[in-house]
């Protein structure tokens, strides 16, 4: 496979010249984002509206200015994220257009109507085949992901607690999974119920379709039958209450694994365009109802057809800068019994990983490693 093209351009701008939005509409002109017929197509771009509480999360300044360049191009953008399966204040549609609007994002200051992937309860998906998948034969996407013509990723590239970073992949893979989907690359079990906070109201058995819940009518509680109970994270969308869980967490390798694949079923079989943001790296996740003080200086902005080169040349960029005093990581490099790992990301978060993840995309031919840094005035 020839070498993936990668166009950067870094945060600089001249005073009383073109800001960064701008700057970010020339980068992705530049990468070629004009070859993609956009006209009369439906355009959905994925990011992450942050958590409440969160404020690293990207500005939506970035979000408009990609809408306005898919506008100019003719099609029809819409910015789009799925529920999350943990609560928090992102977990059902509402909630989460709430967040989105609290955190600036609205179809005033982003140009473009904001619409949850998987629907009002997480339980709006669509199974899709993941072609030369090994853990995961069929995914379960947001439809409105998977009803868009044209997939564009715009991902805010900052450092994660399980999976070392969280970049172009993980962005799309676990960002794109219904909330049954998240469970099902987060698990490798079946589910549990808090009878502390079940109602009784039985909206969860209405989703099972493997007669893997039976209810308990006397005490008026939910159980779970664990003979037929296949872990398919359909009962986690229906809970208003956040009753029904799952404690398996799989290995961190394994959910690596599954989020390339999920990623690879998201991006198969039509136009696709990515773009990352280097910028105001957090130790861990957006989703996160915190955030620390950045890790790694702001490096720059990345945009590639290629959503496995896009990721390697960020990760690369990142384990090339020095680390900020101050920072989790910094203190973590002067602990007396400090281990180097010589990766910024381990160093940060000994416990994650994030090279199972890349190697399994580029075994799944999600995209090559291999990358041709293309620098952007």
């Amino acid at each position: 496979m020839e070498k993936a093209k990668v166009y950067f351009t870094d945060f600089r701008t001249k005073a009383f010249g073109d800001g960064l939005p701008t700057k970010l509409k020339k980068l992705i002109k530049k990468a070629g984002i004009d070859q993609i017929d956009m006209d009369g197509k439906f355009a959905a771009i994925k990011l992450h509206f942050g958590e409440l509480g969160n404020i690293s999360y990207l500005r939506p300044n970035y979000a408009k200015a990609v809408a306005d360049v898919v506008k100019e191009m003719g099609g029809k953008p819409f910015l789009t994220d799925c529920n999350t399966m943990y609560p928090g204040s992102r977990k059902n549609a509402l909630e989460h257009l709430e967040c989105a609007w609290e955190n600036g994002f609205s179809p005033l200051s982003v140009g473009c109507p904001i619409l949850i992937g998987d629907g009002l309860k997480g339980t709006d998906d669509i199974e899709v085949p993941v072609a030369g998948g090994e853990y995961v034969k069929s995914a379960r996407i947001g439809r409105a992901v998977m009803d868009a013509d044209v997939f564009i990723s715009l991902t805010h590239f900052k450092g994660h607690e399980m999976t070392g970073f969280g970049g172009t992949i993980k962005n799309i893979g676990m960002g794109c999974g219904s909330r049954a989907g998240k469970a099902e690359q987060h698990s490798g079990g079946k589910a549990e119920i808090d009878e502390s906070k079940c109602r009784g109201c039985l909206m969860c058995l209405k989703e099972c379709a493997n007669d893997g819940l039976a209810f308990d009518a006397e005490a008026k509680k939910m159980r779970i039958n664990e003979n037929n109970c296949v872990g398919c994270g359909r009962c986690l969308g229906a809970c208003n209450y956040d009753a029904i869980a799952f404690s398996n967490f799989a290995a961190v390798e394994l959910l690596n694994r599954r989020m390339a694949e999920y990623t690879k079923a998201v991006v198969d079989g039509r136009p696709c365009f990515h773009i990352s943001l280097v910028v105001d790296v957090s130790p861990n996740c957006d989703c996160h109802g915190e955030n620390d003080v950045p890790i790694l200086p702001n490096l720059g902005m990345f945009a590639s057809f290629d959503p496995l080169a896009l990721d390697q040349a960020c990760v690369d960029a990142c384990l090339k800068a020095k680390p900020l005093p101050g920072s989790q990581l910094f203190e973590n490099m002067t602990k007396p019994d400090f281990i180097d790992h010589h990766d910024h990301f381990a160093n940060s978060r000994p416990e994650s990983e994030w090279r199972t993840c890349m190697e399994h995309a580029q075994k799944i031919g999600l995209g090559t490693r291999d990358y041709e840094l293309i620098v952007v005035k």
